[in-house]
This record gives structure tokens, C-alpha cells and sequence, in this order.
């Protein structure tokens, strides 16, 4: 596609000569799996001067992307932390703010901007109305605090926990996690006390496929003062996970973290003497 290669080299005047001489529709269909418009490939790329020439010649920017992922123009330029293009984007292509999440990977503009860390957007989408507990996609979906706890952006999750963000939301079904198990298998010590404060569940179970409790994750991770923070709230050290169903000192000795592994002995011979007493 001719329009779409010009995006790519953002060669702004051919962009214009397509659309205007050439009569070029500015919709061509994302073609492929990972599949960009026009649009959507100026919108990653942060080029605003091309958005606004797309924009102008009547590109959607509410099309949808490729199937893996299906991230709409303002999504892409969210994640990207571009605030001058998603201000275009609301302001002169009517995006839709709470465009739902594809089914593969997809993420609303507010999660991509979490998952991206750019605090100035999330803001943007925030005050735009942006759904801030929209469902996460089914597969490998997160929803806006899922992502930010889990890159570990603390600013972004406390923006968002004081935009009043619910801790405890529901997973996607497919290798979903929940905030304090993403932020716990990134190892960020201060959102896993942040979200522990807030209400998180720390012994909310994980997915069957690629899932974690937040104690499994931490400990698989080698994250040892996240372990120690999860213990001392009550965190289950027989709680299994995972496609095997191992327990946080099983996996933390498997990936070679035995100090981590050893933090687990002494709970382990309690929970063993109770029930012993028990019998």
C-alpha cells in the first residue's frame, strides 16, 4: 500500500501528494495479523503532522488493528506516551475514548498508557472519561492498574487508585494477573504495599495457563523482599500455581533462587506441626 509505506517513512509531502492527487482512501484495512492502518502506524510512531494530514483527508480513528492485539489508533498512541497525537485523536477524529480491548492482546487506550507508563496520557484519557476499571481483553489482557502495577509504574498506580481503581478486578481468562500478582512478579516492592493497603487479596488465586498467586510470582521471580512483605500479610506458602501446580518454594528452587526458597522452611515446618498437632 502505497499510502501506508509513506507513513512508515513519515515522509509527510507524499502522504499529502497520495491523499490529494492520487485520491488514495486514508482507510485502508489493516491487513495481517499485526496489521496497521495509516492512521494507527503515524499514531505509533508519535508523527503528528501526518496524523493531522490523515485526519483531515477523513482517516477512522476508531478503525481497528491487526488480530493480535487490534490496538486502535488512540491506544497506540497511548502506550507511546504521545499526548500531542492522542489530544489530535480526541480532539479532530472523535476517537473513542472506551473503545473495548480485541480479544488477542487488546488493550483500551487508558490500559495501553498504563501498560506504557505515560502518566501525562493516562491523565488525558482520565479526564476524557476514560473507563478506568474497563474488562480486560480474554487473552494476555490487563486491566489499566493490571498494567501499570505490573510494569511498575508507581506514579501511574497511584494516580490510578486515587481516580478510584478497583485493586481487585477480575482476570482475563487467559494469562491474566491480577495487580498485586503482576506488580509482585515485577518485583516493585512499593505497589505491592500500595495495593496491600488498598485491599488487595493477597491469596487470590491465578489463572490455570500462565497464571501466579502474588507469593508464587515473587518467589519464581527471586524477588526475596517482596516475599518477605507477602509472608508477613498472610500470603499461603502452600498455595500452589502454575501449569504444575508448585508451590512458591518449589518453582523458587527450580529457577535456582535458593535464598529465596530457604525464606519458606519455617512456615512450611509450622503449617506441617499444626497439622500433625491436629491428627
Amino acid at each position: 500500500m502505497p499510502l501506508l509505506d509513506a507513513v512508515l517513512q513519515r515522509n509527510l509531502p507524499l502522504v499529502q501528494h497520495l491523499l490529494l492527487a492520487h485520491s488514495h482512501t486514508p482507510n485502508p484495512p489493516a491487513q495481517g495479523f499485526y496489521g496497521r492502518t495509516p492512521l494507527q502506524a503515524a499514531s505509533q510512531a508519535g508523527d503528528l503532522p501526518i496524523v493531522r494530514a490523515l485526519l483531515a483527508a477523513g482517516a477512522d480513528a476508531n478503525a481497528p488493528g491487526g488480530n493480535n492485539g487490534g490496538l486502535t489508533a488512540l491506544a497506540l498512541a497511548a502506550r507511546g506516551g504521545h499526548a500531542d497525537v492522542v489530544d489530535a485523536l480526541l480532539l479532530l477524529g472523535n476517537a473513542d475514548v472506551n473503545a473495548p480491548p480485541a480479544r488477542y492482546m487488546g488493550r483500551t487506550a487508558l490500559q495501553a498508557a498504563c501498560e506504557g507508563g505515560a502518566v501525562g496520557v493516562v491523565g488525558r484519557l482520565l479526564a476524557a472519561g476514560a473507563e478506568v476499571d474497563a474488562p480486560a481483553a480474554p487473552s494476555s489482557g490487563r486491566t489499566a492498574l493490571q498494567a501499570a502495577a505490573e510494569g511498575g509504574h508507581a506514579e501511574v498506580v497511584g494516580l490510578l487508585l486515587a481516580g478510584g481503581a478497583r485493586v481487585n478486578t477480575p482476570l482475563g481468562k487467559y494469562k491474566g494477573l491480577s495487580a498485586l500478582q503482576g506488580a509482585a512478579l515485577s518485583g516493585s516492592l512499593g505497589i505491592v504495599e500500595s495495593l496491600l493497603a488498598a485491599g488487595a487479596e493477597v491469596n487470590a488465586e491465578g489463572r490455570y495457563y500462565g497464571g501466579y498467586t502474588a507469593l508464587y510470582a515473587a518467589a519464581e521471580a527471586g524477588h526475596g523482599r517482596v516475599v518477605e512483605v507477602l509472608l508477613a500479610t498472610g500470603a499461603d506458602v502452600l498455595q500452589t500455581a502454575g501449569n504444575w501446580r508448585w508451590t512458591p518454594s518449589q518453582v523458587a528452587s527450580f529457577r535456582g533462587h535458593m535464598e529465596v526458597s530457604g525464606m519458606f522452611s519455617t512456615q512450611v515446618l509450622s503449617f506441617q506441626v499444626i497439622l500433625l498437632q491436629g491428627n
